[in-house]
């Protein structure tokens, strides 16, 4: 991947009953937590595999499963962890959108330390072949999945169609209860394309059917359509995928995905202990990078310096240590953190929340005028 940089390391979690002296302590403490999606998901396993490598230091890992994006993020906002294991979910705390815009939230002082950006997997459309969609423009008129209580899937969606030149205007939606269901409307000819990882197992069904799969390529040098894409999901960036149904090392797709998991904190947490943080997981990168492949994508040479998140400080300073970060990487930073601040005294003088269409166009009018992209309009 282009524009990738680097990192990688160790990882460690323990609730700890006095979260708040740890947070801002001098030094990482040795029993520290972090939450992450359920048990068998990529960003549990990588984050216990973290663990295991930083065990022989002494410092004692909890890994903390959670069911949504809330439930990942509340015990952080209530320091009763030090770190989350996030998705894009860590982008729209951020944002203050969504369920991330009710009055106990807001827009959140999120801080990124690291994250996994493996080799494996695109998350893109997954097409019948039969349908006969080649690139992202084949989508106008088809049948496409909506996805109710799924709005980052459906933005991803949103994202793709943008991507050829289309909202959701220009296809057919097809309502469906939850994901599964959406390939499984694959499979039943009910529907077209829909929203997916190439490397979810259940895209193989789709494969075996007599519908067949087809996963359209998004090459980088598209840079009109990326443009699009980007503006509806600037988590996305271009990759090449070696994993996934029917692809290898020697059959890749040309596609776009976002690190995960997006390991984080709160820009609470002192610049040292931040530090030791990274850099352990730096050290013990070579213990911790088989265990798993998200795991892995922790690695320095990988990490994106100018994402849609601010790295902490403290990680920063780790990253000018090793050459990793440059004075554009600054910059980007530096914007990123004016962003927050724009965000947050929008939502004060908003009602904090109290009517969340107020808040929404006040959010946009804040950003739009200080020159930033609101991606979800009021």
């Amino acid at each position: 991947m282009s524009n990738l940089r680097q990192l990688a390391a160790g990882s460690v979690f323990a609730l700890g009953a006095a979260f708040a002296a740890n947070a801002l302590a001098d030094a990482l403490p040795k029993n520290i937590s972090t939450t992450a999606y359920g048990t068998t998901s990529a960003g549990y396993a990588a984050m216990v595999a973290v663990g295991n490598a930083i065990a022989d230091d002494g410092y004692k890992l909890r890994v903390l499963p959670a069911k949504n994006d809330v439930s990942r993020m509340t015990p952080l906002m209530r320091g009763k962890v030090e770190f989350s294991a996030m998705g894009v979910g860590s982008f729209q705390a951020q944002e203050g959108v969504l369920d991330f815009g009710k009055p106990q939230w807001g827009p959140q002082p999120v801080r990124l330390l690291l994250m996994g950006w493996s080799d494996t997997n695109n998350a893109l459309p997954a097409t019948a072949k039969d349908a006969n969609i080649m690139k992202s423009s084949d989508l106008r008129g088809k049948r496409i999945a909506w996805i109710v209580g799924g709005p980052a899937l459906n933005q991803n969606m949103q994202a793709w169609l943008a991507h050829g030149g289309m909202t959701w205007d220009d296809v057919t939606k097809v309502t469906v209860p939850g994901w599964k269901a959406s390939i499984q409307g694959i499979i039943d000819g009910n529907i077209d394309a829909a929203i997916a990882s190439t490397n979810s197992s259940m895209l193989f069904q789709v494969a075996s059917s007599p519908r067949g799969l087809r996963f359209f390529e998004a090459p980088s040098d598209e840079k009109d359509a990326w443009k699009r894409l980007r503006a509806e999901a600037p988590w996305l960036v271009p990759h090449v995928a070696t994993s996934g149904v029917g692809l290898s090392e020697e059959v890749k797709h040309v596609g776009g995905t976002f690190g995960y998991p997006v390991f984080m904190t709160y820009s609470r947490m002192s610049d040292q202990a931040a530090y030791d943080m990274v850099k352990l997981m730096h050290d013990k990168y070579g213990k911790y990078k088989d265990a798993h492949a998200s795991a892995k994508g922790f690695a320095l040479d990988r990490q994106v310096m100018q994402w849609i998140l601010p790295f902490h400080s403290g990680a920063v300073k780790h990253f000018k240590e090793q050459g990793a970060w440059s004075a554009e990487d600054q910059a980007h930073n530096d914007s990123l953190l004016a962003r927050q601040d724009v965000l947050m005294k929008a939502w004060d003088s908003s009602g904090k929340g109290a009517d969340y269409a107020t808040w929404m166009k006040a959010r946009y009018k804040a950003l739009t005028a200080a020159g930033y992209d609101a991606v979800w309009q009021d």
